[in-house]
């Protein structure tokens, strides 16, 4: 996939150096086909956009489009790369200056170029969120995230790249589809809550043209040595249910092996022997193959835990990776909406509690919400009316309800 992703690379510079990229998307001449000049290279360029297939689409939207554009390199930090994102616009009326922006991090889905979210219908439970999302008459940008959309690999949980993408596909969308304006709502899940976080903390120094309102995350990560050291020793799910569901299937364990594979396929100097027992090796090589349904089943299958798939040096050897899931800042310059499920298995809800901590003593506006006996994905719907009033306020210009006090949930 390394060797794929640098065929690719050098093939995608040398058009843009010949001035062929007009040439290339010439074929796709339709009106709503369109590329953009070659001779334009800055990050959040747009580069092609194609009709989204309905299947593709949110029910009921006025219209959908398929972008590719150019992002930073959230590996390198330098260069550009091509992303794909998806827009979708409400129906009826805009309203004076255009739609506003629902920039839409999604969750884990897999590392595989195949497991992009905009070649797949969205589930059920994301068609009911965002389409309450665009039912508030907010359009949706939808990034696939670098090495999803547009080429591997993919580094996952790395918010600098994440972060990179979902500015870099606002950007894209405001300059080359019409009927949207320059307010932007952040909003995302699991590894999305990170992407979006970490979007708002990039946002001053690298996109300090968007227009940012606020940021609305839910089952978010935070990745601190304490976090660390409760991951790989399994101390976070000590009720009876957590952990009968744990014996059943943990999920930590397919996004430990997505984490390793990720690096694996960046860095030729990784050894997943040093992170990952015999035991968990098939289940690490499919990681890089297939996207996290069939992963999970495979971890069932083999019966992996963090106990028999994690060795005693995996912080170790994916110190890089878990570096990369840190943010810049908990510094936020707009409020911060965090919905956290008391019985959250995938991203342990102390952690989510430890995040709100952090970002109120580092001076963010935060307005926390902890759903009693809901987990990681029930939180999502069942935070849509407390968002809906916490979007209202920043979209106003008027100030939040804040949780930054001493009984910080």
């Amino acid at each position: 996939m390394v060797e794929n992703f640098r065929r690719k690379t050098l093939g995608f510079r040398a058009f843009l150096a010949a001035g062929a990229m007009s040439v290339l998307l010439s074929a796709c001449a339709a009106s709503e086909h369109k590329s953009a000049p070659a001779s334009v290279k800055a990050p959040g360029q747009l580069i092609e956009t194609a009709p989204l297939d309905a299947q593709l689409s949110l029910p009921g939207a006025a219209r959908s489009l398929k972008i590719t554009y150019l992002s930073t390199n959230g590996i390198s930090g330098s260069g550009l790369v091509p992303v794909t994102a998806e827009v979708i616009l409400p129906p009826g009326t805009p309203p004076a200056g255009g739609w506003p922006i629902v920039a839409w991090s999604h969750g884990t889905v897999g590392i595989a170029e195949s497991c992009a979210p905009s070649l797949h219908p969205y589930t059920e439970r994301n068609r009911d969120y965002l389409s309450a999302w665009m039912q508030r008459g907010f359009a949706i940008v939808a990034t696939d995230y670098q090495g999803l959309g547009g080429g591997g690999p993919h580094p996952y949980l790395n918010v600098r790249t994440e972060a990179y993408s979902v500015l870099d596909s606002v950007r894209a969308a405001l300059a080359g589809v019409p009927g949207l304006q320059n307010k932007v709502m952040l909003v995302g899940q699991s590894q999305g809550a990170g992407a979006a976080f970490g979007a708002a903390a990039y946002a001053p120094d690298y996109a300090p043209d968007l227009n940012i309102r606020g940021t609305v995350a839910t089952g978010i990560p935070y990745m601190t040595p304490e976090v660390l050291s409760a991951l790989l020793t399994h101390q976070e799910q000590t009720s009876p249910k957590a952990k009968q569901a744990i014996q059943k299937q943990d999920p930590v364990v397919a996004y430990g092996l997505l984490l390793g594979a990720s690096l694996g396929n960046i860095d030729p100097t990784f050894k997943p022997e040093e992170a990952f027992t015999p035991k968990a090796m098939d289940a690490y090589h499919a990681a890089s193959q297939v996207c996290l349904a069939p992963l999970m089943q495979q971890v069932s299958k083999d019966g992996l835990t963090r106990r028999n798939a994690f060795t005693p040096t995996m912080g170790k050897a994916l110190a890089p990776a878990f570096k990369g899931m840190m943010y810049p800042t908990l510094a936020l310059k707009q409020p911060l909406f965090v919905g956290t499920g008391s019985q959250d298995l995938d991203v342990a809800a102390s952690s989510q509690k430890a995040l709100v901590k952090a970002a109120c003593a580092a001076g963010t506006t935060v307005q926390a919400h902890v759903y009693k006996g809901l987990d990681h994905s029930q939180t999502v719907l069942a935070s849509l009316p407390d968002s809906a009033a916490f979007t209202q306020a920043v979209m106003a210009g008027e100030p939040v309800s804040g949780s930054c006090t001493a009984s910080t949930p």
